[in-house]
């Protein structure tokens, strides 16, 4: 699986992603479940809504598959 998020979309989907959970669990609301999403996301360095749009925040030569991690 070939990264698609760069470093500056990765940090801001896991600030916000904890922003949110921290919000979801302060509130007991179920919408801090999105905020999951977006920590899984800028883990994992890959947003399957990218893929399937074609699009990609990460640099051309720097883009690394998750095999070589």
């Amino acid at each position: 699986m070939e990264c698609n998020v760069g470093n500056i979309d990765r940090t801001i989907r896991i600030i916000l992603g904890l922003v949110i959970v921290a919000l979801g669990l302060i509130y007991s609301s179920w919408w801090g479940l999105i905020g999951i999403v977006l920590l899984a996301t800028g883990m994992f360095r890959f947003c399957g809504l990218y893929k399937i749009l074609g699009t990609s925040t990460a640099k051309k030569g720097n883009a690394v598959t998750s095999d070589n991690q």
